[in-house]
């Protein structure tokens, strides 16, 4: 390993993240999948999760959003531990997280949606939804349209905007450029970067891993449900053994 990418997972004393994950054990039902997993997102920070398939990567974002079989170590989000919690507890806490798959409501349309996105609130501000559709115009335009008949990258926005709509601290992003058109996969990672320059934490876990690290402020690799590196970015992109054995060279 070279001396830039460093297999220590955590922050240095005394930088505290909004999110911190300590020795985490998990997985579904009896099978471990996750173990000793440690990972840190700073407030407002860009960090993406790499890694060979079935490493445990989406597995590390469903157990912070209490989506998996918890078996230890701690979660803590703000300063308060939200491990083995339910998701709509942990909705409240400020995250927003977007699965991979059946991340819409299909026979509701954009806006019913979007207005799910806030169901936890007594009274709906109109702001909310106009702040999702500013940042996604297109789904103004598309604002009647039942979302089963939009394209792979609309649904893709609307799961985004749909979790913004609690103005959430933190979002989580399972693979997001998954199934997109090529032409799309940059339009979508331009979009994720604007929303975090607007202050909001993103946590991603990404296929398209030399990109997701170009443009991240940190990143870790994970290998078999545990942590193999962790390390800035451009780091991890120019370390020769990161480079070999989880980016292609």
């Amino acid at each position: 390993m070279s001396e830039q990418a460093s297999r220590d997972a955590t922050l240095p004393e005394g930088e505290a993240g909004i999110l911190a994950v300590r020795d985490l054990d998990a997985g579904y039902g009896d099978l471990q999948v996750l173990t000793d997993v440690d990972l840190d997102v700073r407030d407002g920070e860009y960090v993406t999760i790499v890694g060979p398939n079935g490493a445990g990567k989406s597995t590390v974002m469903k157990s912070v959003f209490g989506l998996t079989t918890y078996m230890g170590g701690t979660v803590t989000f703000d300063d308060t531990e939200i491990q083995n919690r339910e998701p709509e507890s942990i909705i409240h806490e400020g995250i927003g997280y977007v699965p991979q798959n059946e991340n819409v409501f299909a026979g509701l349309s954009v806006r019913e949606n979007l207005e799910m996105g806030a169901y936890i609130l007594d009274d709906l501000p109109e702001e909310r939804i106009q702040d999702v559709y500013d940042r996604f115009p297109i789904l103004e335009e598309r604002a009647s349209q039942k979302a089963g008949s939009l394209s792979g990258g609309q649904q893709q926005m609307l799961a985004m905007g749909r979790a913004l709509m609690l103005d959430p601290d933190l979002l989580m992003l399972d693979e997001p450029s998954a199934g997109l058109a090529p032409d799309l996969v940059v339009e979508m990672f331009d979009r994720i970067d604007r929303i975090n320059a607007d202050g909001t934490s993103v946590l991603m876990v990404e296929q398209n891993a030399k990109e997701a690290l170009r443009r991240c402020d940190r990143g870790y690799v994970l290998v078999n449900g545990q942590n193999s590196y962790m390390d800035e970015g451009t780091a991890l992109l120019e370390d020769d053994e990161v480079r070999q054995e989880f980016l292609g060279g």
